[in-house]
Parts: structure tokens; sequence; C-alpha cells
């Protein structure tokens, strides 16, 4: 097995990792190096990737140093050592504002929610109100390790802390998870859209191993407008879109929906590009920030259809 690692600054990994997922669209590693910098990996057999000396390239403009390391014969099992459960919870600095739910009646809480590899045991669903969600690793983004996907896991349990239960849309779905976890907290009809044949495949392999009603289909921002997937005015009007993706597609997004949800979730962000795309929303759609938040570098915005 061989490991081909590609090491870059932190200013600018968001352009390396924009290259690198064309060329591996199903999902890679990423890591922070004990000097500061960024590293994203890909994995495979001889043959698939080239072994290199160690070198330095340009990608998306970036200079960024690529190396490959061979891996032991029995990587495939110690691989699943670095997928382990994670347990999301809704941070309890998110508000509802104009949001008419359980948290404004002081009910309880929306689950939390843990997302687990299919080798890992189940939780018990009843203990503490946690929702067990099973991910395949490797064959899409999104296992629940990202912090981009966590994020967005916080802000949809917020939502749903509010008593949102409206028709939502996973724009760049990848293994599945945001739509998984979306039907699991009660929003309904809920559809995931991805562009990648690879992501469409694993992500309707993952909505059948949870068993929830998602429907997976094939789609690109790019090239066609994104429309409500209820045909009732009022269903379509409470909309929810959650669109974990990078900048530049976020933008393309807030310039290719044909209607105005009435809440959207948007990850992929570093910290600093958290306004411009907000900016972005409010210019065509109206929108406003409910709330932001943020680990590490990564952000993700709630933004809120004016009343």
């Amino acid at each position: 097995m061989i490991r081909l690692a590609v090491r870059v600054r932190p200013q600018q990994a968001e352009i390396v990792l924009a290259e690198l997922l064309e060329i591996a669209p199903s999902g890679l590693e990423e890591v922070r190096t004990q000097d500061g910098a960024v590293e994203f990996a890909i994995y495979g057999p001889p043959g698939e990737i080239p072994s290199l000396p160690a070198l330095e390239a340009a990608a998306g403009g970036a200079l960024v140093e690529v190396s490959t390391t061979e891996i032991a014969d029995d990587w495939p099992t110690r691989w699943k050592q670095f997928h382990r459960p994670i347990l999301i919870r809704a941070p309890a600095s998110l508000a509802c504002g104009g949001e008419q739910g359980r948290a404004g009646r002081g009910g309880p809480p929306a689950p939390a929610l843990r997302i687990r590899p299919p080798w890992e045991a189940p939780g018990t669903r009843c203990a503490g109100g946690v929702e067990d969600i099973v991910i395949e690793p490797g064959q899409a983004f999104g296992t629940g390790a990202h912090a981009s996907t966590q994020l967005c896991l916080q802000l949809l349990l917020g939502l749903a802390a509010c008593g949102t239960r409206a028709p939502l849309v996973d724009v760049g779905t990848g293994s599945g998870v945001l739509a998984i976890a979306a039907a699991r907290l009660g929003f309904a009809p809920v559809v995931g859209l991805d562009h990648d044949r690879d992501s469409v495949s694993a992500a309707q392999l993952n909505v059948a191993a949870n068993r929830v009603c998602v429907e997976v289909r094939r789609f690109d921002i790019r090239s066609r407008p994104l429309v409500a997937i209820a045909e009732d005015g009022d269903r379509a009007s409470s909309t929810v879109v959650v669109a974990n993706l990078l900048l530049p597609l976020l933008l393309e997004l807030a310039q290719q929906m044909a209607f105005t949800p009435r809440h959207l979730l948007a990850g992929g962000l570093l910290r600093e590009q958290a306004a411009e795309a907000a900016d972005a929303f409010r210019a065509r759609h109206g929108m406003c920030v409910q709330s932001t938040i943020e680990q590490g570098e990564w952000a993700a915005l709630w933004l809120a259809r004016e009343q």
C-alpha cells in the first residue's frame, strides 16, 4: 500500500484541497503536522498511486511538498483504528431566533448524534437521546471526522432543537451523513444531491444501512439551478438547504438557487471566508446570519430568510 502525502501551508490548504478532490473525489485524509502545516494523504496500491521521491510542486497556485511512503501490508486492519465513533451535540450557544419550537417552549433538546463505522458496536439509542448512525469510511467525503462535517451536524441539531421538521436538501451529500442525520432528526422529505457517481452510490448504501427515507440523486449545481424539492407552496417555502462545500461552490450555489430556502446551513468554509459566503446569500436571497460556529480554522453558517 502506498501513501501519497501533500503538505501545504494552512493559508493555502483550501486551494490545494479543491485541486486534490478533483482527482480523489472519494475523499482523503487531512492531518495537522507538528510544524503547523496541513497534510493531505491518499492511499492506494502500487500502480494506482505512484511512488515518488520527495519533491515540490504547484497545485492551484500554491507551492506544496509531495512525498510517498510504503505502508505495511496490515494497513487495511490498522486503518480501522483511525475511524472511531464520534459524538456530536448542538452547541448551547445556538439561538432559535424567531423560530417557534421545542427549544422556545423549554421542551427537551434534540438528541445527540453518534457517527460510527460499521465495525464499531452500535450505541444505546435510548441512553441520553443519542441517535446512532453508521457510515462506511473511505467511500465518499463525510465520515463525521472532518471539522466542517461536525460543524454542519451541530447546526443541524440546533435547527432541530428549534422544532423545525421541514423538507431538506443536502447539496454535495458525499457519504450521505448529513442527509441521514436529518432524516433521523425528523426532517422530511430529505434529498441528497452529488455530482460524483461514486458518492451517489456510497450515499445510497449508507442510507440503506441506516434504514432511513432519503432520496439520493446525481446533480451538478454548476450546470443547472437548484429548485425546491417540495411541490406544496407552504412546504417549499420552509425548505432547509444544507451545503458542506468549498467556498467557490457555495458562491455558485448562491447564484444557482432558483428559490430562497427558509434556512441554509453552509459548511466547508475557512474562518476568514465566512463573511464572503454570508454576503453572497444576503445579496442574492436576502438571507441573514443566524449563527456562526467555528472549530479550529473552519467555520459554518446558519443563514435564515428574512420574515
